[in-house]
């Protein structure tokens, strides 16, 4: 369960890098729901960036590719309490630093890493602004994933920069360990995401290296793998049911932007 509490080491936001704003802004607004509304002043340049709202509440960033010959991805911000100790925290881990800590105003403070395998994530310092307005619900972040070369070399990392609690349970069919992923001191409903091992060949959205992604709910899952295909993106897998999750297909957005959406399953019966 991802809530809007901030609480440290949990998801608090997410924002898309992409190459043409426009047009990933109709794209998630057909397959989610979501409102765009660009930032800055009333007047100001869609393709400036800005957030995705559902139902009024803020869901997520968007704005233009930045970096060259980066790859259009979504970036998942963990919440800190000192982004300026989690930055020495990852260096002392291995990891490095992509962007330095920095205020937005007195929004919050944040900073990018990669980390020792070249997994790229962020962090957020609240100040004004906690990041979600709205999770774990339809057209909401519901969970986050690492896809990672080395689950142990990655569990220690991210457990050494955010005191994370894991536990590990079988997949079906020989498909190895999935890793469940939580906040330090919370109990198991706030489960926020989950962590797995593949080859690097299965990695090809970045070359080979790690990548987290995000998993979005949604009221039907094949409805809304409808919307993807029939606005340019694609599906990697699925739609499908997993046993005790729901319907979950793997997709990527017209720009090869990858993620998941989720129709979770129903509660067992009391």
């Amino acid at each position: 369960m991802i809530t809007t509490d901030s609480a440290p080491g949990s998801p608090c936001w997410l924002d898309l890098g992409a190459p043409d704003v426009r047009a990933a802004a109709a794209f998630y607004g057909a397959v989610l729901g979501w409102r765009y509304a660009p930032m800055g002043e009333t007047g100001a340049e869609e393709t400036d960036g800005g957030m995705f709202q559902k139902d009024g509440k803020a869901v997520a960033g968007l704005g233009p590719l930045t970096e060259k010959g980066a790859r259009s991805a979504w970036m998942i911000y963990f919440a800190v309490e000192d982004a300026d100790a989690t930055t020495r925290a990852v260096e002392s881990a291995g990891g490095s630093v992509r962007v330095a800590p920095k205020d937005l105003g007195d929004w919050g403070r944040m900073a990018q890493f990669t980390d020792p395998l070249g997994g790229q994530f962020a962090v957020w310092q609240p100040g004004s602004n906690a990041g979600f307005e709205l999770t774990d619900a339809p057209g909401a972040l519901a969970w986050t994933e690492l896809y990672t070369s080395d689950a142990e070399a990655s569990k220690e990392f991210y457990g050494g920069v955010f005191g994370w609690q894991y536990g590990d349970m079988e997949l079906p069919g020989d498909g190895g360990a999935y890793t469940l992923i939580r906040p330090a001191g919370l109990p198991e409903e706030r489960m926020q995401g989950g962590l797995m091992e593949l080859p690097k060949e299965s990695l090809a959205p970045a070359d080979g290296r790690p990548y987290w992604h995000p998993v979005f709910g949604v009221t039907d899952c094949d409805a809304a793998v409808a919307e993807v295909t029939g606005h340019g993106g694609t599906v990697q897998m699925g739609p499908v049911d997993a046993e005790g999750v729901g319907r979950l297909a793997v997709c990527l957005d017209p720009s090869n932007a990858d993620f998941v959406l989720l129709t979770p399953a129903p509660p067992p019966a009391a």
